[in-house]
């Protein structure tokens, strides 16, 4: 018998093996800090069982030669490892529609399995987000849009038009920001209706380094489903709160250097246990 207890999925039953529908680490590629092939390589070599998908966050893939880009590519999916944009759609439209099915085309030629689509930056009426979320799947990828818990005051319908196909009055663009789950929720829902694989949660003001916004994560779980949700932990006891209280089905985004220590977290008896390593004063309900 081995000295070490190695991972098995099929055992320790937290999760199946990849790839999985939930229960997915989401890893983010070169942004903060330079990526080469060599620390891929390694990273999946070393945890690829446990790596779900790659992420070129903030549009960091528009700074990088395609050829790097779809190198990166092949590496990740010898691993069966999906890979998705991040913010730069925005800039897309700009340019008309045209352009953005040209991008979901050649996102597909270097290798991008997933188009993140962040509606909070894209400030498009509901239904061109609804467009773009079909563009990207009858271009054969799967659509993530993200979503913000904060809505552009002019953005948010008044009481007596929330219904889908209702006139609402376009008003001046505003400076002020408003909270609004039950929004967020039925956009959400909208987008999955229209085929979304994914819908992304902006961590800002509901999972932040000060604190995790209970009651709003449970709303939209409560509403959309682990399987369909996914939140961005930042540190590591922002991955902690998520698995202590979703279990090791919720599916997180968080930074390379926190996946073993998230897996951890996610096995029933791997690692330390981590039951009291938070305080009551982290969250607000």
């Amino acid at each position: 018998m081995s000295a070490y207890r190695w991972k098995s999925f099929e055992e320790d039953e937290d999760r199946p093996e990849k790839p999985r529908r939930y229960g997915v680490t989401e890893i983010r590629g070169p942004h903060y800090s330079s990526f080469n092939q060599n620390l891929l390589q390694d990273i999946f070599e070393s945890m690829g069982p446990f790596v779900d998908g790659l992420k070129f966050s903030g549009g960091s893939d528009s700074l990088m030669p395609k050829s790097f880009i779809k190198e990166i590519a092949d590496i990740a999916h010898e691993h069966n490892v999906y890979v998705s944009t991040g913010d730069w759609a925005e800039h897309l439209l700009r340019q008309g529609p045209s352009a953005f099915k040209e991008y979901v085309q050649e996102c597909k030629q270097l290798g991008f399995d997933t188009v993140e689509l962040n509606v909070g930056t894209l400030e498009i009426p509901e239904d061109a987000l609804l467009r773009l979320v079909r563009t990207v799947k009858s271009g054969g990828l799967r659509a993530k849009p993200q979503f913000a818990v904060k809505f552009n005051k002019s953005d948010i319908p008044r009481a007596g038009d929330r219904a889908f196909g209702a006139y609402v009055v376009p008003e001046p663009r505003s400076s002020e920001f408003i909270e609004d789950v039950d929004l967020l929720i039925r956009r959400a829902e909208r987008c999955l209706e229209a085929g979304a694989d994914m819908i992304m949660i902006d961590p800002d003001d509901v999972c932040n380094a000060d604190a995790v916004r209970a009651d709003i994560i449970a709303k939209i779980v409560g509403r959309l489903g682990l399987e369909k949700t996914m939140f961005e932990a930042s540190n590591a006891r922002t991955s902690e709160w998520f698995i202590q209280r979703y279990g090791p089905r919720v599916n997180l985004f968080v930074d390379h250097s926190q996946v073993m220590d998230l897996e951890c977290l996610r096995g029933r008896k791997l690692g330390k246990n981590h039951s009291s390593v938070l305080g009551s004063s982290y969250f607000l309900f």
